[in-house]
């Protein structure tokens, strides 16, 4: 989850200002996408809880308005601001958004908030990067799950995906985009999204044959199990030593 330095050194610079200059009025902010990438006809929304999960739970940290007191560029904002503003700080803005997995168009806003300027400017990289990731994974799974005309379609990115965090959070958009399952077990704790998951190629290398390593796992897994036929040979895996010849010896 992201946490209030979540964010851009120039939305506090923009915030400290409109406090020191006592120009925080009302603004609307709005999340859109200006166009739509080649090729593609929609996006999918994805990441709108997270997002407003963040604001409803953002405050400043005693450690986290210490730093802040500290970096040379804020080293001229007036002291209150540090003192009475931060600590109390709590978002107080009218958000409105679409729903999760509805699709998108260009330059249609999927998040708008109204807010005062100091804290629609402290929010907004964190809004950004929880949106507008979740929707990309989002949108790529939906063509993926289009294109699978009705058969399952798993996500098993988190090895691949840039910390742990992201991995879990596009294992959920990825679910929003229609798939079945993820591999990613945060995700399925964090937001109740079905788990799937294969074998690695480690598993079939440690036993002294290809089918000696099918039959172990469908002994201890039964109708749970998914075979990796790829390790060695996969055409080799599928005619000599399929699934059903292994459960066959099993």
């Amino acid at each position: 989850m992201p946490t209030a330095l979540s964010t851009d050194l120039y939305e506090l610079t923009m915030a400290a200002g409109h406090f020191g200059a006592d120009t925080n009025r009302s603004a609307t902010f709005e999340l859109s996408v200006r166009g739509l990438p080649p090729g593609r006809g929609y996006l999918l929304a994805a990441g709108i809880e997270p997002a407003l999960t963040y604001l409803e739970e953002l405050r400043f940290t005693a450690p986290e308005i210490d730093y802040l007191r500290q970096i040379p560029q804020l080293r001229r904002v007036p002291s209150s601001f540090f003192d009475d503003y931060l600590p109390g700080f709590r978002f107080t803005g009218d958000v409105w958004g679409m729903a999760e997995g509805e699709p998108v168009f260009a330059n249609e806003p999927l998040l708008r908030v109204t807010a005062p300027l100091v804290e629609a400017q402290v929010v907004e990289t964190a809004l950004l990067s929880t949106v507008l990731f979740q929707t990309s994974v989002a949108s790529r799974a939906s063509r993926m799950v289009r294109a699978a005309a009705g058969r399952p379609v798993f996500e098993l990115g988190a090895r691949r995906a840039h910390g742990a965090e992201a991995g879990a959070l596009a294992g959920r958009a990825a679910f929003v985009g229609g798939c079945s399952g993820t591999s990613d077990l945060e995700a399925g704790l964090a937001f109740g999204v079905p788990l799937a998951g294969t074998m690695a190629h480690s598993w079939v290398m440690s036993h002294d044959s290809e089918t000696e390593s099918f039959v172990r796992f469908i002994e201890m897994y039964g109708e749970q199990t998914v075979l990796l036929i790829d390790t060695y040979d996969t055409g080799r895996a599928v005619d000599r030593q399929s699934p059903r010849r292994a459960l066959a010896l099993s």
